[in-house]
């Protein structure tokens, strides 16, 4: 499985630890309550709520340089769309990587 990294955020801040520290910070306070939504939607079998999540944490995943996961996430995504959760055990991995990279950085 790919693992974060700081290569969008380095290219996007251009440099400026400040702004890539300022980025970082807004993805570390997101991204748990965005993921728990997407838990209790899901957990409700509020697929089509549990898409718009995911379409949400898919911006997360862009910013740490998963583009397989990216794309995971995308078909997931569609999957919910469809009244389907083929990929869930797929996209909740991606999350666990996300979460434990969070955690120390």
């Amino acid at each position: 499985m790919e693992k974060p990294n700081f290569s969008y955020l380095d290219n996007l801040s251009g440099g400026d630890e400040a702004f890539k520290k300022q980025l970082l910070g807004i993805v570390k306070d997101e991204f748990p309550k965005e993921r728990e939504k997407y838990n209790n939607h899901l957990k409700n079998n509020d697929l089509k709520s549990a898409a718009e999540d995911v379409h949400k944490i898919k911006h997360k995943i862009s910013i740490l340089g998963l583009e397989k996961s990216y794309e995971v996430a995308s078909k997931f995504e569609e999957n919910l769309k469809n009244n389907s959760n083929q990929l869930n055990q797929e996209f909740e991995n991606i999350l666990d990587v996300i979460s434990d990279f969070l955690d120390n950085v």
